[in-house]
């Protein structure tokens, strides 16, 4: 008898909590907190009564829209740090 395979899925989130959605961005939850307080980055949406969450769609978009840079990230951008890149 053939070995049944198994499918492996990935499941996008629809929702990024607040460090999730920094994260995602490739910022920090400070950056990330003072971006939308500024009106810089989207707002959460409301998901429950008291919860409040970031669309991936939304981050994406955003992401997408940033300048694009002609510099480099700088030494101190995390990379190197443990558990980091």
């Amino acid at each position: 008898m053939p070995k049944e395979r198994r499918q492996i899925l990935s499941i996008k989130p629809l929702f990024l909590a607040r460090a999730d959605a920094a994260a995602f961005l490739a910022i920090g939850e400070s950056t990330f907190e003072n971006l939308v307080a500024r009106g810089e980055a989207p707002k959460p949406r409301k998901v429950s009564a008291g919860r409040t969450a970031w669309l991936v769609e939304d981050l994406e978009n955003w992401g997408r829209e940033r300048p694009e840079s002609d510099l480099l990230p700088p030494v101190n951008s995390g990379y190197g740090r443990r558990g980091v890149g």
